[in-house]
């Protein structure tokens, strides 16, 4: 019985937070929207600086910066 008011209770709430606009399910991102535009941007412009270096330089991983590239490449099209 206190089970079912959890979870009753859970639901409702999460019904609440899905009608925010700003609303975003799942685990939040490590780093903003600006520290990955800036690593990609590294990238870019200074073509001498490879995913290694920009990692060090930023603290974004490879992986990530290479995931979050992507991401933006297939919104682009």
């Amino acid at each position: 019985m206190e089970r079912n008011l959890i979870v009753e209770r859970a639901q409702e709430g999460k019904a609440l937070a899905k009608q925010r606009e700003d609303f975003r399910e799942g685990r939040p991102r490590k780093h903003s929207k600006s520290q990955v535009q800036h690593a990609l941007e590294l990238l870019k412009t200074h073509m001498t600086h490879i995913y290694n270096e920009v990692e060090e330089m930023t603290g974004i991983t490879k992986r990530a910066l290479i995931r979050r590239k992507n991401e933006l490449e297939a919104k682009t099209f």
